[in-house]
Formats: structure tokens, C-alpha cells, sequence
């Protein structure tokens, strides 16, 4: 009888392991030769670039000098900020006031911070804002409690910048709204002012509202009647901003099937009703990416107001540059004003992914 032969023994070989470091740089900068070759060219003008950009931002530069000091350094003269702080952030506020605007800036951030929290989103907050409206007003323009007033021309620096562009993006925000519901609305009247607003807004640059709302509105008041310029500036940015997300709102109302008003009629619901509680929730989730990149613009658009005479946060920056003890010395300042709008516009950013995660946007 003859013996049963053994089953052959298969080895195989190791697998491949797709974890790691090799593996991600295998993955993700020597897929091909093509992104070898870029990845390679790419190390070499880092290397070339990066550590002198290290040895003039922090290895040779000084933090807390005179600007004498500064003209016998190879490096960064990172002393033009210290030195002058007060006067780019607060800009022309009274001297020995300067806590009236610093106090407004932190009741400011406070309440946005408390507003992003969406179970937050009642009526008894919009008594907050109301609130915290007086109270910054109160605190910058003065006059009561021993305050000495503080003309607007005088408000200038960080907490001017921060007035125009969050004021600007909240009140225009539901305007856009507003201008949204017109322009697809079955009335001819209403829907023929939105679009003619909203096309003729669109059609001009931000810089000639602000010198429409500057030097040609005022001719068109009755005599001894002046309307603040920051209001002015403040009206066309919200004017401006509200017109661009009108069209990003049109566009997420476009986006909703028909069956979702067909849905609202079978429930007996009416046009208001519809939109408040059906189609508008929806709209508005799925339009956040680009509302929130024209918030960004309407954010850093607010430094032209520059051109109007009113001093914001970039032209103090400018009007130290011009102190002779200082000039030559932009870069640094340029690069101080940078990281300050990267860290609002971040800030912003990260917030709406935030919010686009908890509403599931694109699921």
C-alpha cells in the first residue's frame, strides 16, 4: 500500500507594508518620476530659502531695541512693533483712554465667541448684541460716567478695522438674504429692484462706493445736515458685501429640488412659512463655503478705507512707517499686519468647517 503524499506548502512572501513613512512618501512625493523630480527641485529651493529666512527672522534680529540699534543688525528689526504697538492697534485714541477701545475690541470677541455655539441661537441672544452695541458704543464715543467724548474721526486702528468688518459682515448677511427672496420672487416690481441692485452693486469696484458714500453723497443733503463718515464707510461695505451673497443665497435656492416646495404645499404651509422653516435651513447649509469666502474679501476689503481719509489698522501701520526713526523697516511691520488678518481670517475659516461638520454639509 502506498503512503499518502503531503500537501505542498505554499510560502508566501511578506506583505507589503502600506503603513508608515516610507510608505506615505512612496504614496505621496514618489508616486512617479514627474513628482519625484518636483519633489526633489521643491526640497532644493526650501533648503536654499528656509534657513536664511530662520537666521534673519530670529537667529540675528532684535525684539525690544531702539531704532539705533537696529541700523548695525544684519537680521529682523522686530523692534518696530513694541515700540509702536500702541499707536497701530489704537491708532489716534486719547492718550490715557486707550482701555475705552481695548475693553470694546475684548467685549467684541467675547460675544462672537459666545455666539458660535449653536445651541446659543435664541431670541434672548440677540438681547446680548443689543446690549453689547451700547455698551462698546458707549465705551468709545463716551460722554457719560466722566468719559470724555471721543470723536469718530479720532476711532482708528484695530478697533475700527474690527467695527466695519464684523458689523459689516452680520448686517449684511441677512440683507443678502432679503435681496435673494426678492430676486426670485413672482412680483415683477420686487424682483426687478433686487436685480437691478444687485447687478448694478456688482458692476462697480468697492473703492467708489466708499468715495460715492466719502465726497458725493454729502452734496446731496440739505444744508448744515453731515452724516458721520465712518457710518458712511460702514454703509457701503454692508451695501457691497450684501449684493455678492445675495447671488451665493440665489444659488443655493436654486439648488433645492422642487419636490421640497411641493412637500411645503401638501403640508398647507404658506410662503413664509416655507422658507423659514424648509427651504432656507437647507439653502443656507449648503452655500456656507463661498458665503464665508466672501465674508473673508468683505474682511480685508475694510482696509480700503484707507483711501477715504479714515485710519484703520494697515494706514496706522503706514503713518509709523513714515516716522523717520523707522523707515526702512517695512518688511517687519508688513508682516506683523499679516499674521494679525491670517489670524482673524483663520479664525473665520476654521469656524464655518466647524459648523459645515455639525450640519453635515455634503453628506
Amino acid at each position: 500500500m502506498s503512503t499518502p503524499t503531503q500537501p505542498t506548502r505554499e510560502y508566501l512572501a511578506a506583505p507589503v507594508h502600506k503603513d508608515g513613512a516610507v510608505a506615505w512618501l512612496r504614496k505621496n512625493l514618489f508616486s512617479s518620476w514627474f513628482n519625484s523630480v518636483l519633489t526633489v527641485l521643491t526640497m532644493l529651493a526650501l533648503l536654499y530659502t528656509i534657513p536664511p529666512l530662520i537666521k534673519w527672522a530670529f537667529i540675528d534680529s532684535v525684539w525690544n531695541t531702539s531704532a539705533e540699534v537696529c541700523r548695525d543688525i544684519d537680521g529682523a528689526c522686530w523692534s518696530i512693533i513694541p515700540r509702536n504697538i500702541k499707536f497701530i492697534l489704537l491708532g489716534f485714541f486719547p492718550e490715557g483712554q486707550e482701555w475705552r477701545p481695548i475693553l470694546a475690541m475684548i467685549l467684541l470677541l467675547g460675544l462672537v465667541i459666545y455666539s458660535k455655539e449653536r445651541h446659543r441661537w435664541k431670541k434672548a441672544l440677540l438681547w446680548y448684541w443689543l446690549v453689547g452695541l451700547i455698551v462698546m458704543g458707549t465705551l468709545m464715543y463716551g460722554g457719560v460716567f466722566g468719559m470724555p467724548v471721543v470723536e469718530t474721526g479720532q476711532w482708528s486702528g484695530l478697533p475700527l478695522t474690527m467695527m466695519l468688518s464684523f458689523f459689516g459682515m452680520v448686517c449684511a448677511y441677512p440683507l443678502g438674504v432679503v435681496l435673494a427672496l426678492g430676486r426670485r420672487s413672482k412680483m415683477p416690481a420686487i424682483r426687478t429692484l433686487c436685480v437691478v441692485y444687485i447687478e448694478m452693486i456688482r458692476g462697480v469696484p468697492l473703492i467708489s462706493l466708499l468715495f460715492m458714500s466719502s465726497i458725493m453723497f454729502p452734496l446731496f443733503l440739505p444744508d448744515g445736515m453731515t452724516i458721520d463718515k465712518v457710518l458712511r464707510a460702514q454703509v457701503a461695505i454692508i451695501l457691497f458685501t450684501a449684493a455678492y451673497i445675495a447671488e451665493v443665497v440665489r444659488g443655493g435656492l436654486q439648488a433645492m429640488p422642487k419636490g421640497q416646495y411641493e412637500a411645503a404645499d401638501s403640508l398647507g404651509l404658506n410662503y413664509r412659512q416655507t422658507m423659514r422653516l424648509i427651504i432656507l435651513p437647507q439653502a443656507l447649509k449648503i452655500v456656507i463655503p463661498p458665503t464665508v469666502g466672501i465674508l473673508l474679501s468683505a474682511f480685508k476689503d475694510t482696509s480700503l478705507v484707507v483711501i477715504i481719509a479714515l485710519y484703520d489698522v494697515l494706514k496706522t501701520t503706514k503713518v509709523t512707517l513714515q516716522n523717520p526713526n523707522w523707515t526702512g523697516y517695512s518688511t517687519e511691520a508688513y508682516i506683523f499686519l499679516a499674521v494679525l488678518y491670517f489670524i482673524f481670517c483663520y479664525a473665520m475659516s476654521s469656524y464655518s468647517r466647524r459648523l459645515e461638520r455639525e450640519l453635515h454639509t455634503g453628506h
